[in-house]
């Protein structure tokens, strides 16, 4: 197996692939996906519930675009995939936050941090 992936490295159709759109445009589209994960370490409170929504949905629209484009392109729909579940991670987050009583929770952590430092 190995031997024959070597090969096609080594042949024309791999340098047509190389240096094609169906490539480059995903390597260059991987900057969504990675800064996506980077932000699910960010407090909640700056994230934003409308560009969330259209992100994931930007993603999803890709994604069935990189399986129903001939030929396939894996590396897109990966891509996709990859930033609509960070980002549907990041919705969860901002619904937790906002409607379901997470924003109470982390006023309330702040609130009594201060004392237990004073105390100590």
């Amino acid at each position: 197996m190995a031997s024959t992936f070597t090969a096609w490295l080594r042949s024309p159709a791999a340098r047509e692939y190389f240096f094609s759109t169906h490539f480059w445009g995903p390597v260059a589209n991987w900057g969504l996906p990675l800064a996506a994960l980077a932000d699910l370490r960010k407090d909640e409170d700056v994230i934003s519930g409308p560009m969330t929504l259209a992100l994931c949905s930007y993603s999803m629209v890709f994604m069935r675009f990189a399986w129903r484009v001939i030929p396939r392109n894996y590396l897109l729909f990966a891509c996709h995939a990859t930033n609509a579940t960070a980002q549907s991670v990041q919705g969860g987050r901002f619904i937790n936050y906002w409607y379901m009583g997470g924003k109470d929770r982390a006023d309330a952590a702040k609130a009594v941090k201060p004392v237990e430092s004073a105390a100590a």
